[in-house]
């Protein structure tokens, strides 16, 4: 069986997608927090089950017939850790043979504000004694959806990344990728450094939505405390002012520049440029 926890989510929902176009329903478990969010899916012919990561019971049921299973990082920050090792643990007690963890982009060495919880995952995977493919994912096209949304309304886009570069790619193929290492051999004790085939600039980001919606918008750079401030006079909390300005300082550090060629080798297709997923979502 191959297991997908969080299959409703965003990324989750499309991994099932993918995976349903490689093996049987059958063979595909939906592992959700709320079974009843994955009633589509059951009806399709795929099993789900109740998997809640703070409730390690429901970790061993689910998990029960596991040979693949995805680790979808959970989004309860500072409290990842704890929940992920529930994961590593049923998955352990289940004899999988493979565990998959969705990670980050050079999560070894990353100083983004995302990445200690990712590392701390990854070293608990390698010391559980379980293969495992890690899956570092970069940034997600999708992400800079309301940045590019403000851009086109305001005709200015703000931030501290400098001439920072991102080589983001859609969750299509980061799912894509997902579905290939879970359907296929080889893929034991790896790790994928995913990302687009090509990075961007903020200046890049404006050409795209100027291009896409014919409403010129131009990229502001600011230094960080003045960034800070603005998201903060525009009604920001204070937490995720402190998250958008530290991850503009990973963009300007370069941590989310790579272009390995790790994803579009993985998925035997070129990654989805940013300009297509801005084209697609602002319906133009």
């Amino acid at each position: 069986m191959i297991i997908v926890t969080g299959a409703t989510g965003q990324l989750g929902r499309l991994v099932v997608e993918d995976l349903l176009a490689r093996v049987p329903a059958g063979r595909i478990v939906a592992a959700v927090r709320t079974p009843q969010k994955a009633a589509d899916l059951a009806e399709r012919g795929i099993q789900v089950r109740e998997a809640d990561y703070d409730r390690p019971d429901t970790l061993k049921t689910a998990f029960e017939g596991a040979d693949k299973i995805l680790l979808i990082s959970g989004n309860d920050f500072g409290r990842r850790v704890q929940q992920h090792q529930a994961v590593i643990d049923a998955a352990k007690d289940a004899g999988a043979g493979l565990l998959a963890y969705t990670s980050v982009l050079h999560a070894d060495t990353s100083t983004l504000p995302v990445a200690p919880e990712h590392r701390a995952t990854e070293k608990a995977i390698e010391a559980s004694g379980l293969a495992y493919s890690l899956l570092r994912n970069g940034w997600y096209n999708e992400n800079y959806v309301p940045t590019a949304q403000q851009g086109a309304a305001t005709g200015v886009i703000i931030g501290s990344a400098h001439d920072g570069h991102v080589s983001s790619a859609s969750r299509a193929d980061y799912a894509a990728a997902a579905a290939v290492v879970l359907t296929t051999d080889g893929h034991d004790n790896t790790v994928y450094e995913l990302s687009g085939d090509t990075a961007f600039t903020m200046d890049d980001l404006a050409a795209d939505v100027t291009a896409v919606t014919g409403t010129p918008a131009a990229y502001q750079d600011m230094p960080a405390d003045a960034h800070a401030k603005a998201l903060t006079d525009a009604g920001l909390p204070e937490p995720v002012v402190e998250m958008l300005v530290s991850i503009d300082a990973g963009t300007a550090d370069g941590w989310l520049a790579g272009t390995t060629g790790d994803l579009s080798r993985l998925t035997g297709r070129p990654t989805t440029p940013l300009r297509t997923t801005l084209a697609a979502a602002l319906g133009t």
